[in-house]
């Protein structure tokens, strides 16, 4: 959360590398698949055959157990599009593959990994970029925060860090070892 995962992924994205977002994945699903269970757990947050964002997050209300319910939706659902985003990659003949996942280890997908990436930055950083956030309070914070794996533990358990605290051009850097070591792999 607030690490620079999106703008490292684009990075990627801009080197030709396959990207598979799972965060636009949770958008497209607002408007198809996750659609009908949504509204199905939270009556009157969809609108127009599309889930209302600021109407899911009134009915959300900073409420983490209503959040672990969404969750069981949609996850399996984004987990389903980044299979077939890997698979459609695979039959494109892409070499390299990345899959940008808020919660790898929350969820038990770094299980599925060749590599794993983990993108930080300092506590400092990550609080400042939260909190700059629409809508977003320090106790919803916190309470995010304590559901995440700590940033220690995810530091361990990669095979490549990239801190954005160091700035666009040092993680540009990063992105251009990390790709010429799993080159080296293929």
């Amino acid at each position: 959360m607030a690490m620079g995962k999106s703008t490292t992924a684009a990075m990627f994205r801009r080197r030709g590398i396959a990207v598979h977002d799972s965060d636009r994945a949770v958008h497209d699903l607002y408007r198809g698949a996750a659609v009908e269970p949504i509204e199905q757990a939270f009556p009157g947050v969809t609108a127009d055959g599309e889930v209302d964002r600021k109407k899911l997050g009134a009915a959300l209300a900073g409420d983490i157990d209503q959040l672990a319910r969404l969750e069981k939706i949609v996850h399996p659902l984004v987990r389903a599009k980044t299979v077939e985003f890997g698979e459609q990659a695979a039959r494109d003949g892409a070499p390299i593959v990345v899959l940008d996942i808020p919660l790898l280890f929350e969820t038990g997908a770094e299980q599925w990994m060749d590599c794993v990436v983990v993108v930080t930055t300092s506590p400092e950083t990550q609080r400042e970029r939260v909190l700059a956030r629409r809508g977003m309070t320090e106790e919803l914070f916190e309470k995010l925060l304590a559901r995440q794996v700590p940033d220690a533990d995810k530091r361990r358990h990669a095979h490549f860090i990239i801190d954005t605290g160091f700035g666009f051009e040092a993680a540009e850097r990063d992105v251009e070892t990390i790709l010429r070591a799993t080159s080296a792999l293929i």
